[in-house]
């Protein structure tokens, strides 16, 4: 793939490599692995994709989602250990060459290969989609450190709050539009009984985000424990075996997180008495599952109950 003047034709680089220091990467323990790029080498990193695939990290210097991004890069690269070649082109300093390869504003990552452009993302993603997005093409390595968002899942699994609440506030700030940190952080919060901040999060996003299911999930969550009957109330209830009962036990058991018998609950009652409260038991079927999110192994059980049991 030459590399020529759009404007004039003519070669913009030549074959000779660039050796000076200015050209060097920062780390030398990995300098076959993270290199700076420019009208100098590149014509050079190109070739040298006919034997290893190049990562193309087209930044921009003053731009702070770049310099975020490359520093998710280089770490990435490190831990691949030689599978991609890292190349650093300063789009600012090399106008003709970021015009070229079709690059309009950074960050803008490409994968070349054999010469050619394989595929490309746009934008400061979190590390978590770039690993995903990577492992398209590279097996992942052996001993990679979970993410962020790693660490913070097992943390609220473990019972760590304030770890994972910590771990998705700093991931909510760094990557802002990202919603999906913001809505984990939210669920985080409820989980510590702060709905008020879980709710100004929430009402803070953008409208179709926060009318998305996660969203929803989150005031789901909020509202099972503000419509949950309290210990002295769940007492009286006990000796009673109607559908009032049964609908107020089930969503006790909603706000206390023990969602397989309140869905399993809600059911039966819905079998019995769907009339219920205006169809409520499958109605707050239907807010358990945005609770639990769409890909929990008991909404796809459970929705498939529901809809066995419907028709």
């Amino acid at each position: 793939m030459p590399i020529v003047d759009p404007r004039t034709g003519e070669p913009l680089t030549d074959d000779t490599p660039a050796g000076d220091a200015a050209n060097a990467p920062a780390d030398g323990q990995h300098a076959e692995m993270i290199l700076d790029v420019d009208r100098r080498n590149i014509q050079q990193l190109l070739e040298t994709s006919m034997q290893v695939p190049v990562l193309l990290d087209c930044r921009s210097t003053v731009d702070a989602a770049s310099q975020q991004l490359s520093q998710v890069l280089e770490k990435l690269a490190r831990e691949y250990n030689g599978a991609f070649l890292l190349g650093r082109l300063d789009i600012d300093q090399e106008p003709d060459i970021a015009a070229q390869l079709g690059v309009r504003a950074a960050p803008d990552v490409k994968l070349i290969s054999q010469g050619g452009l394989v595929d490309h993302f746009q934008g400061a993603l979190p590390e978590k989609e770039v690993r995903e997005w990577l492992g398209r093409y590279f097996p992942a390595p052996e001993e990679a450190p979970a993410s962020p968002e790693e660490q913070a899942a097992a943390a609220l699994e473990a019972g760590d709050t304030a770890t994972a609440r910590a771990l998705y506030q700093e991931l909510a700030e760094q990557y802002p539009q990202h919603v999906p940190y913001q809505v984990a952080l939210a669920r985080v919060l409820v989980v510590e009984d702060q709905p008020q901040e879980a709710l100004a999060i929430l009402d803070n996003l953008p409208p179709e985000d926060r009318d998305a299911a996660p969203a929803r999930g989150v005031r789901a969550s909020i509202e099972f424990r503000e419509e949950a009957p309290d210990p002295a109330q769940m007492a009286d209830l006990e000796a009673r075996d109607d559908s009032e009962a049964r609908y107020l036990r089930a969503l006790r058991q909603l706000a206390d997180g023990h969602y397989e018998d309140g869905l399993e609950a809600l059911l039966a009652l819905l079998k019995t008495d769907r009339a219920y409260g205006d169809d409520a038991a499958r109605k707050t079927l239907l807010r358990a599952f945005d609770a639990l999110g769409a890909d929990h192994p008991l909404t796809v059980t459970y929705r498939r109950k529901l809809f066995a049991q419907l028709y």
